[in-house]
């Protein structure tokens, strides 16, 4: 086991190329099998993926004190703007294709994820807040999604709302109640204090094998349509990079006009960051083949995001200035 969770670590240290990988390996399965069994494995995936996540997470975050601007802030920019820039991008980029739009839609639609908390860390920002946005947005997102789809795509692509709802109940609201359980379990019996140092820490790297896997399975479907048209990845690819490119100068544009360097970053990855593999369980799963054909895109999106958040960490102390120095301790 303790093989396995290291494996799993270094998987999800390295996204940059674990991700590509498992890309890699669907396409190549998906051309010489019939992958098409391999769509019922969508939800258990999912599940593996969002499980451990929530066993992490603490629901006690959304009592905690804080910036309100700063959460206000990422609400409008996750529930305003975004939903806005996915329509937008879809009707402009993608006008005959409405799973494009669907897919583009999805991820703008449904923002946050364990990364978001991760990232934030890494950039040294402010790591309670972006808790607090992941799991604001993780509920926001997951009762919003299906009143944004009816009303910005209902004309273009049926939506079928029964099975949106259920497959967000299944994905989200299961997970999380189970993680609950679970956490509060695990508190009672070995404390709070050994629950955090020891315990909590060998649960994400497990939601990396349901990302990876979640990966797989849509590039598998997908790889007969990918040999056929190869230059489609291009055309999906540039409007992805271009919707997170807005994203990544707007949010950042905020941050530096409106918060201190810690809270500026956390609204950068609370708003950045999309929950992609929620987006594709809802797609394949609610959406039948139209959510097939939008898994492609949402699959390529894990490049862009994981690459791009790599990359900003890096730019960070140039566009918010170097973290303040640790206090001297008394002599």
């Amino acid at each position: 086991m303790d093989v396995i969770s290291a494996l799993l670590g270094r998987l999800q240290k390295h996204l940059v190329w674990s991700i590509p990988g498992a890309m890699a390996l669907g396409l190549g399965v998906g051309t010489v099998v019939d992958a098409s069994v391999l769509r019922w494995a969508i939800l258990p995936l999912t599940f593996v993926m969002v499980y451990p996540m929530m066993v992490s997470m603490s629901l006690r975050s959304l009592t905690a004190g804080g910036s309100a601007r700063l959460q206000a802030a990422a609400l409008a920019v996750n529930f305003v703007l975004m939903p806005a820039v996915g329509w937008g991008a879809g009707w402009l980029c993608f006008p005959d294709q409405p799973a494009a739009r669907l897919a583009l839609l999805l991820t703008a639609l449904l923002p946050t994820s364990g990364m978001t908390i991760s990232w934030t860390g890494l950039a040294k920002g402010n790591v309670p807040a972006a808790v607090k946005m992941t799991v604001v947005g993780l509920l926001a997102g997951s009762l919003l999604a299906p009143l944004y789809l009816q009303a910005l795509l209902g004309a273009v692509v049926h939506v079928p709302m029964a099975q949106v709802a259920l497959q967000i109940g299944l994905v989200v609201f299961l997970p999380l109640l189970l993680g609950h359980f679970t956490q509060t379990v695990l508190v009672a019996r070995v404390g709070a204090e050994r629950f955090h140092a020891q315990i909590k820490p060998k649960f994400p790297p497990w939601s990396t094998l349901g990302v990876l896997g979640i990966v797989f399975v849509s590039m598998a479907l997908k790889a007969p349509d990918i040999l056929r048209s190869p230059q489609t990845l291009l055309t999906l690819l540039a409007p992805l990079v271009g919707v997170y490119a807005l994203n990544f100068a707007v949010s950042t544009l905020i941050g530096r006009t409106l918060f201190a360097r810690a809270d500026a970053i956390a609204l950068v990855y609370g708003t950045v960051m999309r929950n992609l593999s929620i987006a594709l369980a809802i797609a394949i799963g609610a959406f039948r083949e139209q959510g097939a054909d939008a898994a492609l895109l949402i699959a390529l999106a894990y490049i862009v995001q994981v690459q791009s958040a790599a990359w900003y960490v890096r730019w960070t102390d140039r566009l918010f200035g170097p973290p303040p120095a640790p206090a001297a301790r008394p002599a």
